[in-house]
């Protein structure tokens, strides 16, 4: 049995990553969503999520180029800063300096749990069944991370998370030379998974076997999707995707995905995209189905 959630990342970003992700859901593959409880258009996102009760709505914790819902003093370690000092209540810019201070042990373990409950709460008190968890960049691959994240999807009563690692079996590579790099990364943090497994079990919480198209993020084409499709194992994955409209909202936000949206939005709508699926005998699933399994 081969399963696929394709989930559509940074709901509430803008209105037309709004306006996308529902067009890719109604007219389209996608299944789930993650809506950002800090973004612009969230109002707008919550209203359309009420509408759509076939889409899985997840919580998309934001640590990284964002403004925090707590306030300033209660998050020092997870806000931008020049030495010691707390220069802006906004999170820090890029996944490096984060992944170098999860790594190093610099972030709080409870202020990431503090911050991923009220992000979390945010979204349950404007009416939204949370079906899942995972996190803007995938900071939630670090154990320094994961762990107090598991702890506030616990709290909240949210059953399950994205499994931040990636599986690439299979795919042509060689063809693929702008994205060596990256899947080189991918690799190097695979050491990480049995961890993550290991603290998701112990949490009596469910995860995907593993995820597609992170590293492919802002690059995935009608090609690659086809050769990520081909060869999906036996087992329930994630394919991470991010339509959108390039619009003036989008012009205003600090994100390398802008035409790329557009793209991905005309191939998860697409015929052949479902004909894909169909041929190679996969069924598609939301995180609510998958929640409400175990």
């Amino acid at each position: 049995m081969r399963r696929l959630i394709i989930n559509g990342d940074d709901f509430g970003l803008t209105a037309g990553v709004n306006r996308a992700i529902v067009e890719a859901h109604e007219q389209g593959v996608v299944t789930s969503a993650t809506l950002m409880a800090n973004g612009q258009a969230f109002d707008e996102a919550v209203v359309l999520a009420k509408s759509k009760p076939r889409l899985g709505v997840g919580c998309h914790i934001v640590l990284v180029d964002g403004i925090p819902v707590l306030e300033r003093t209660k998050i020092q370690t997870l806000l931008h800063s020049r030495g010691n000092t707390v220069t802006t209540a906004r999170f820090r810019t890029g996944i490096a300096t984060f992944a170098a201070l999860a790594i190093g042990g610099r972030l709080s373990p409870d202020e990431i749990e503090a911050e991923a409950k009220a992000q979390i709460s945010r979204l349950q008190s404007s009416g939204i069944e949370v079906t899942h968890l995972d996190s803007h960049k995938h900071t939630h691959m670090f154990p320094r991370v994961f762990s107090p994240i598991l702890r506030a999807a616990k709290a909240c009563g949210v059953r399950a998370i994205r499994n931040p690692f990636e599986l690439i079996r299979g795919i042509r590579l060689a063809a693929y030379p702008g994205l060596w790099h990256r899947w080189t990364e991918v690799r190097v943090l695979r050491s990480l998974a049995k961890q993550f497994r290991n603290a998701v079990q112990q949490a009596e919480m469910i995860t995907p076997d593993g995820t597609f198209a992170i590293a492919a993020t802002g690059s995935l084409d009608d090609s690659l999707l086809r050769n990520i499709v081909e060869n999906v194992p036996d087992g329930t994955w994630e394919l991470v995707c991010h339509p959108g409209y390039n619009d003036a909202d989008l012009q205003g936000v600090r994100t390398r995905l802008r035409e790329s949206r557009e793209r991905e939005l005309r191939i998860l709508t697409s015929s052949p995209i479902r004909d894909l699926l169909e041929a190679n005998k996969i069924e598609l699933i939301s995180y609510r189905d998958l929640a409400t399994e175990a």
